[in-house]
């Protein structure tokens, strides 16, 4: 990789959070990288051995994307592109790759198969976390749920943002008017992330930007990487394309479930809105994602029909792990969150 021609001023980031602690020996090669400011010294075997869903593997994807997002306090800005983190994080999503496409081997390989059954509300809700948040949650459970949630809320619709360029006509005319909405139509105060924080405020948590990181598993963080993994690579625009029409078609019935959630549990006024205001917009989304985005994206490149059928059946897979963990943890009466 050639160096480019003007190298800006190597300055600390500030307005990052601070780096996570190691989980294992990637992670921690990762953060002894950027904390030493040197290349990443790790056994090359490591990579082939990791579970691809783990805690190590998925926290230094983790922290090798939000690179590309915030940073960290303490770590140079121009780490972003440091060549051997790069090659370190290419062998890690290879790794993540191969296992989500193993996983997915017998999904649906045309758009419309794909998004036909989150066309229908399902009769049988027994595994819906939102569902049983809505019917059975408590407080403590919104609050885990909520601080679980915030790794991405707290940058919503940001990963989404890299497939813009890589659109043209219809599609990208589509996906700007939604980001747009996601961004607050011009308000900054109506920036989701911002409701988010509100929504956070009111439920008694830290609305500091990665402040749960530490606290967040394996699941919760895949769920993240996706998007960052699927927004970084203009090879897999199809499969964000998918990923993205595939939250915003189930989002609409979940946050009126969560919305309800919160107001049978007086979370607050900020907390119901969070959610109240997605039922509304994303209703409309759902209907613009999938007649323009993907429209119009597969009239310019009909090839990528069956990527974004991927980006739906991996994004329905992370979620399941995560509503299965979270779920599996409360059962047993304890929390969802990792100790650090």
């Amino acid at each position: 990789m050639t160096a480019p021609a003007e190298t800006p001023t190597r300055t600390p980031a500030a307005a990052g959070p601070p780096p996570p602690e190691g989980r294992g020996p990637l992670s921690t090669a990762v953060l002894d990288a950027l904390r030493g400011g040197r290349a990443p010294h790790h056994d090359s075997a490591e990579i082939p051995r990791a579970d691809p869903f783990g805690e190590d593997l998925q926290l230094a994807l983790y922290v090798l994307y939000e690179l590309h997002y915030r940073g960290f306090a303490g770590v140079e800005d121009t780490r972003e592109w440091d060549p051997d983190l790069l090659r370190v994080r290419r062998t890690l999503e290879e790794r993540f790759l191969r296992a989500l496409r193993a996983d997915t081997a017998g999904a649906p390989t045309t758009a419309r198969e794909a998004f036909a059954p989150l066309l229908v509300e399902p009769v049988d809700l027994s595994g819906s976390l939102s569902h049983y948040l809505a019917t059975e949650g408590e407080l403590w459970q919104l609050r885990e749920y909520a601080a679980l949630r915030s790794l991405y809320h707290l940058k919503e619709a940001d990963p989404h943002a890299w497939v813009i360029p890589r659109l043209v006509g219809r599609a990208k005319a589509a996906m700007v008017a939604i980001e747009y909405d996601e961004f607050g139509a011009g308000r900054p105060q109506r920036i989701h992330a911002r409701l988010f924080a509100d929504l956070m405020e009111d439920l008694g948590l830290d609305t500091a930007y990665g402040h749960y990181l530490e606290r967040a598993p394996a699941p919760a963080l895949a769920t993240v990487n996706l998007m960052s993994l699927l927004g970084l690579h203009r090879a897999l625009r199809g499969a964000l394309v998918g990923h993205f029409a595939c939250v915003e078609v189930t989002s609409s019935p979940g946050s009126r479930r969560l919305a309800k959630a919160m107001r049978r549990c007086g979370a607050g006024r900020a907390a119901e809105h969070f959610y109240a205001e997605h039922v509304e917009a994303d209703a409309v989304h759902e209907q613009v994602v999938r007649h323009e985005v993907i429209g119009g994206l597969l009239a310019d490149e009909p090839g990528l029909e069956a990527d974004v059928a991927f980006g739906c059946a991996v994004t329905l897979l992370l979620e399941d792990r995560l509503a299965a963990h979270v779920r599996s943890a409360w059962e047993r009466g304890g929390s969802a969150l990792r100790e650090p």
